[in-house]
């Protein structure tokens, strides 16, 4: 089909794009610090401590630029179409720069000052909150998206009003589930790349156009991003990456209705937010219990647990996109029933 053909052809230069951005961008983060010291544990079995590098964060703009460069060059006449087909395409991409603003002030204060934070966690839930709602109306009473689709049910079913506490409740979920996935090189790339490519081959499917084409091109730019993020990293998607990757991955699912496969399709994210979830829950009920404070995990998010019980990073990253994988296949196979 053309279309696929020309989606495919974009994501191929969206890569591109975003290799030849990756260099400038790393020694402009280096430049004025915005990044962090960390450990460089050997990913082999050789016994060295390691030693101790500096890896710039805010990478997330490999992705965000290219993709919104690209997406609005290429559609600048489908966003004059009169029945709003065309325009749809600005929804994830202006959640994408949106929530990747929130993060990129965080990145950028708490890096350039006394390393400490410069939103609090109120501040940055409140204004997630905040934009996840504002999406929810856009999609209800602008682009008239209101429905859920069920695997193996040809028939829409229509959700009214209750379609936006459900539509604010996954796009912010899904951003603050993808920072904490943001631990491990190249795993919340991989996860995002893995969950991209299964929405696009559902709107595909569905024979949104526009929709496919955000997600290969969305595809093409993780791939690039991956080029510098796998072990060991050359910089890190930060705030301003995982807020914006998450947030979008749910507008996207959102915008196909099959937002009901998302916990496969998004498996590795949503496990490692709800492994947050359940470490404060068990320490809690303990201590009211037995009045001693018992952990389920060594460390939160689960990706720590698994540093900590000997897991290399190479091995936890690798590992998880298999999970993730075989997850999102089973996904798509649910969502082409």
């Amino acid at each position: 089909m053309p279309s696929t053909a020309f989606a495919l052809t974009v994501g191929t230069l969206t890569f591109f794009v975003a290799v030849l951005l990756g260099p400038p961008l790393i020694r402009g983060l280096r430049l004025w610090t915005i990044g962090e010291t960390t450990l460089h544990v050997p990913a082999d079995d050789s016994g060295s401590a390691g030693d101790r590098r500096f890896v710039p964060i805010m990478g997330g703009l490999m992705v965000i630029i290219p993709v919104a460069v690209v997406i609005i060059t290429l559609n600048v006449v489908g966003l004059f179409d009169p029945d709003l087909t065309g325009r749809s395409i600005l929804l994830p991409v202006l959640v994408m720069l949106t929530f990747g603003a929130i993060g990129m002030l965080d990145d950028w204060e708490t890096m350039r000052s006394i390393r400490v934070e410069a939103l609090s966690a109120r501040q940055r839930l409140g204004m997630q909150f905040v934009l996840a709602i504002a999406t929810a109306l856009v999609l209800y009473f602008l682009f008239d998206i209101r429905s859920l689709v069920l695997p193996g049910v040809e028939q829409r079913i229509d959700l009214g009003l209750r379609y936006i506490p459900v539509a604010v409740v996954i796009v912010f979920a899904m951003s603050n589930a993808m920072d904490l996935t943001d631990g491990v090189d190249g795993l919340a790339g991989i996860v995002s790349v893995t969950g991209f490519a299964s929405y696009g081959i559902v709107a595909l499917v569905q024979e949104q156009v526009f929709l496919t084409q955000f997600c290969m091109t969305m595809v093409g730019a993780l791939v690039g991003f991956l080029w510098f993020n796998i072990y060991p990293a050359q910089l890190r998607l930060g705030d301003t990456g995982s807020f914006a990757l998450g947030a979008t991955l749910g507008v996207v699912a959102l915008m196909t209705g099959q937002w009901l496969i998302l916990p496969f399709i998004a498996i590795i994210p949503i496990v490692e937010a709800l492994s947050v979830l359940a470490q404060a829950i068990v320490g809690w009920l303990s201590v009211v219990v037995t009045g001693q404070s018992v952990r389920l995990l060594r460390a939160t998010p689960l990706h720590h647990h698994f540093e900590v019980i000997g897991w290399s990073q190479v091995q936890i990253f690798q590992r998880f996109w298999v999970v993730q994988l075989l997850a999102a296949t089973v996904g798509v196979a649910l969502a082409l029933l």
